[in-house]
């Protein structure tokens, strides 16, 4: 069992999951060298020191597309006009607050027509804490220009950490 857990965080640490609904959406790893411009920050989760449910998007200010999360506004923030380097730090410092964190992955999604359409900055997790390295589940609706973003825990991290009534039970 335990073997079947490492391969599986092995599995996921290299493909994130990541589906579009509307228009086809493919990620592709980001080199994060020579960027420039200013970017659009969306710091989504975050809300607290134990909040796994952390990601933030990088925007090129001038992007075709307008960004949605599916999400009260009390979830994310959105930081405009940061320059490249600071908006990688700012993401990069942002998705490492949770006390298991063990590495980032930054990505960037195309769509089908070969645009660019954002950076993803995503925390992988110690998987002996949660079972998997990568913990969520993000989906990506790219309708004309609007792209609406849905992130929640995969099924399997949310029913480990919350018993059926919300409160913390660590999965009874």
């Amino acid at each position: 069992m335990f073997m079947l857990m490492i391969i599986t965080a092995l599995f996921t640490a290299t493909a994130p999951s990541v589906s579009g609904m509307g228009s086809s959406i493919k990620t592709e790893v980001a080199p994060l060298s020579g960027l420039t411009g200013n970017f659009t920050v969306i710091l989504y989760g975050g809300r607290h020191f134990r909040d796994i449910e952390t990601v933030a998007f990088l925007i090129p200010e001038g992007s075709p597309y307008t960004f949605e999360p599916y999400a009260p506004e009390f979830d994310y923030r959105i930081v405009k006009g940061v320059p490249a380097k600071d908006a990688f730090e700012m993401a990069e410092h942002f998705v490492r607050i949770q006390y298991a964190f063990l590495r980032s992955l930054t990505t960037k999604l195309v769509a089908e027509n070969g645009k660019f359409i954002v950076y993803e900055v995503r925390p992988f997790y110690d998987p002996l804490t949660f079972g998997v390295e990568d913990v969520l589940d993000i989906d990506y609706s790219l309708r004309d220009d609007k792209v609406r973003i849905y992130v929640r825990l995969k099924p399997e991290v949310y029913r480990q950490l919350f018993s059926g009534d919300g409160s913390r039970e660590g999965g009874k």
